[in-house]
């Protein structure tokens, strides 16, 4: 026993003075992105997940040892705080000084606003990004400017005569503002009460289930090897050839998957919440609407009737649930129309074994779901 811990202790004595550095500790949020960084590690490391398969990211709480996990990496890749709205407080209290990197506002990365509505086909042709929509912004914005420039000028003349009796009206308007004004505030309170209750986060912009673009996948395998080799220059070579070697596969799947999409063209079909549009947009198989919104929080009673009509209109002969999620909504909203309600599809995979071929299997299942209702004669 004493000759076997002294020949252990060479051993750990020589690869120290090999250099031999371990991988950095790192921490992802979603298996979509656990299994493209464990894809970049490979041979090197095994990144930690923070949340678990099947459970849904715009609500968790993360475990005494994901919080662990998360405390003591060096590097933590995640999608954003459009998708994990909780996350980004975690972060800055547990793992202040590790280095972050959003892959949603990652450079070459595709993004597209959130979807309006619970019916989609007045946005199927609304492919442009936001840098687009930022130059529309800017272009509205001087028209404003420049009107409200001439308006300025019309009104010049005006405002010395006016300003004899304007001090007199505003006494008047004083008065009569601060008894509205508490009633008002308690409107607003409502209001913005109501909403909470129906949009648990934002709205208004990007979309986060980007992962769900192959051509996303690509991109970030590019900024996790780098990110990485930079964090550990040593394997930096080992961390670049994964990334090309993944990419290849990502091709192999799109390739697969376009095969199986091209027989589903025209068909209609609703989804459980507003995620899939990356991937209807990459492939071209659009869905007509969806039950939920992008965080997939309750619908309400309007929506619900939007889609039932929806389901009428266009003769919709697939909805699909998530495993998530309690298809009991589903089966409520739309167990006396006929339609079909038994396809299942999934954005994170959950029925998958995470790890590094999660990524791939994820894009390919979801054709599959797909095809397994639409596919139907």
């Amino acid at each position: 026993m004493e000759k076997y811990q002294k020949i252990t202790a060479i051993v750990s004595l020589g690869m120290m003075s090999l250099g031999v550095n371990a991988a950095p500790n790192v921490a992802t949020d979603i298996t979509p992105v656990h299994s493209l960084v464990s894809q970049v590690m490979a041979g090197v490391g095994t990144p930690d997940l923070l949340i678990q398969s099947g459970a849904s990211p715009h609500n968790y709480s993360l475990s005494p040892s994901e919080a662990e996990a998360l405390q003591e990496a060096d590097l933590v890749f995640w999608i954003g705080e459009g998708l994990t709205p909780w996350l980004e407080r975690s972060l800055d209290n547990l793992s202040p000084t590790s280095t972050k990197i959003e892959l949603l506002e990652a450079q070459g990365t595709t993004t597209y606003a959130f979807r309006e509505g619970a019916t989609f086909g007045a946005h199927e042709d609304e492919d442009d990004g936001h840098e687009d929509e930022a130059h529309e912004d800017e272009a509205h914005e001087d028209e404003a400017h420049e009107d409200e420039a001439h308006e300025d000028e019309a009104h010049e003349d005006e405002a010395h005569e006016d300003e004899a009796h304007e001090d007199e009206a505003h006494e008047d308007e004083a008065h009569e503002d601060e008894a509205h004004e508490d009633e008002a505030h308690e409107d607003e309170a409502h209001e913005d009460e109501a909403h909470e209750d129906e949009h648990h986060h934002d709205h208004s912009g990007v979309d986060p289930h980007a992962w769900l673009d192959p051509a996303n996948g690509k991109v970030w395998l590019d900024v996790i090897a780098s990110a990485l080799a930079e964090k550990d220059p040593e394997n930096a070579s080992q961390y670049l050839e994964n990334a090309a070697i993944s990419k290849a596969k990502i091709d192999t799947a799109t390739l697969s998957i376009e095969n199986t999409i091209a027989q589903l063209q025209d068909k209609q079909f609703i989804v459980f919440h507003d995620a899939y549009q990356y991937f209807e947009k990459r492939f071209g198989i659009m869905a007509a609407g969806s039950i939920s919104i992008s965080d997939a929080s309750k619908p309400s009673p309007g929506r619900i009737a939007e889609i039932r009509q929806l389901v009428e209109d266009l003769s919709v002969s697939c909805v699909f649930t998530e495993p998530q999620y309690n298809p009991g909504i589903v089966n409520a909203v739309f167990g006396d129309t006929g339609v079909n309600t038994s396809g299942v599809i999934d954005p994170l995979g959950s029925g998958l074994v995470t790890g590094t071929n999660l990524y791939s299997n994820l894009l390919i299942e979801i054709a599959k779901g797909l095809q397994s209702c639409l596919g139907k004669k």
